[in-house]
């Protein structure tokens, strides 16, 4: 055993290096790309003596410069959303604490606030190592059983993954022509010497189409090959894993709803302010940049929806995945890649240094001195 434990530290430290260099692999990479087009838009200009030349001698300087050039203002909001929603979500997380031990536990709301700060400060070192932090931090200072904590974590997932779900929905419906277009290949894109912003021909993404329907109609055949073959199936340890998920996802979902009345609502309530405040952290970032200054509330939904699959994938706080995400959305727009690339690492490096690691970093520091003579109310009952 002490041997196991005096790897770990090593292993943990082998983990977020090969995750941050898969992190910023992809970043390069995106990076090379968007340079790479940057320079022949560039000679483009130059060749037809276009008005507007580029101003820059790269990608790297634009994007510097595009950074010094931000509204300080409309970032406030940005963090200011952020922080609102991460309110919410300790007094949503304090909710299903509440309904542990039949109320026994009455936890203080600014050590579940902090506690997530911190989750999301470890993510960016070690992708969802933040889920286990979080609960950890919190059962330090409140004197709770970590694996009951562990429980409510799976439930406040699973109701993030439902709202995402929902919204996915909702932008589907109010977004299918600039979705249909995008698998298409078609997307609004700026004429080098033109003002107009015509529907013309990008790379072809039809293969999506194919690929999601293959997708779909797998899943339906695995679905009902399940269920015909569910008894052999249930003795695979694979399996018994699924299962085991899927047996969560329900219990979570039953615990939301044997939430009294009150604080049902009160558990929905700030379910939609989380993800409210999320949307808002995108739409507040256009008026930020003057390329996106002038898109509407349903650009900033589909973008969104697509940082939101870019901060999905396993790495860094999403970094690289998000930046391919949200410049592919704002594409759809018209907003010319380079600018494009630049918005989402102004939305994407704000959030992350001011708000994950400054205030992860605070939450780390305030922990103890607001704890120092804190003792939690149930362990007095003993």
């Amino acid at each position: 055993m002490a041997e196991t434990k005096k790897n770990s530290p090593l292993k943990t430290f082998l983990q977020f290096i090969l995750f941050l260099a898969v992190g910023l692999t992809i970043l390069y990479f995106v990076y090379s790309n968007q340079e790479a087009a940057y320079q022949a838009e560039c000679a483009f200009k130059l060749d037809y003596d276009c008005e507007g030349k580029c101003e820059h001698n790269s990608l790297l300087d634009k994007l510097i410069v595009d950074f010094g050039s931000s509204s300080p203002f409309w970032l406030f909001l940005v963090c200011l959303a952020f922080m609102l929603s991460n309110v919410s979500r300790a007094l949503r997380w304090k909710l299903l604490i509440g309904q542990l031990e039949d109320g026994r536990y009455n936890i203080k709301w600014y050590n579940a606030f902090w506690a997530t700060m911190v989750g999301y400060l470890v993510n960016l070192a070690l992708p969802r190592a933040g889920e286990l932090a979080k609960p950890a931090t919190l059962a330090q200072y409140e004197k709770l059983p970590l694996d009951k904590l562990l429980g409510t974590i799976v439930t406040d997932r699973i109701m993030d993954v439902v709202m995402l779900l929902s919204i996915i929905g909702l932008t589907f419906l109010l977004q299918f022509e600039q979705l249909y277009n995008f698998l298409m290949g078609k997307t609004k894109a700026e004429l080098i010497c033109a003002e107009e912003l015509p529907l013309v021909e990008a790379s072809d993404n039809s293969w999506l189409i194919w690929l999601l329907g293959a997708g779909a109609l797998a899943g339906v055949l695995v679905l009902i090959l399940g269920f015909i073959f569910r008894k052999q199936l249930l003795q695979l340890p694979l399996a018994q894993k699924v299962w085991g998920m899927a047996l969560n996802f329900w219990a979570g979902i039953k615990t939301v709803f044997s939430l009294r009345r009150q604080k049902l609502f009160w558990f929905m309530f700030h379910s939609v302010v989380i993800w409210l405040m999320y949307f808002l952290m995108t739409y507040f970032c256009f008026f930020a940049f003057g390329p996106t200054a002038h898109l509407g509330l349903m650009a900033g939904l589909l973008v969104f929806v697509f940082g939101a699959f870019g901060i999905v994938i396993p790495s860094p706080g999403g970094m690289g995945t998000y930046q391919i995400a949200v410049t592919a959305g704002l594409v759809i727009y018209g907003v010319g890649r380079a600018d494009a690339f630049a918005f989402s690492n102004i939305c994407f490096f704000t959030i992350n240094l001011f708000c994950n690691i400054g205030f992860g970093l605070l939450g780390y520091l305030l922990l103890p001195l607001l704890n120092k003579n804190y003792q939690p109310s149930w362990t007095k009952e003993k």
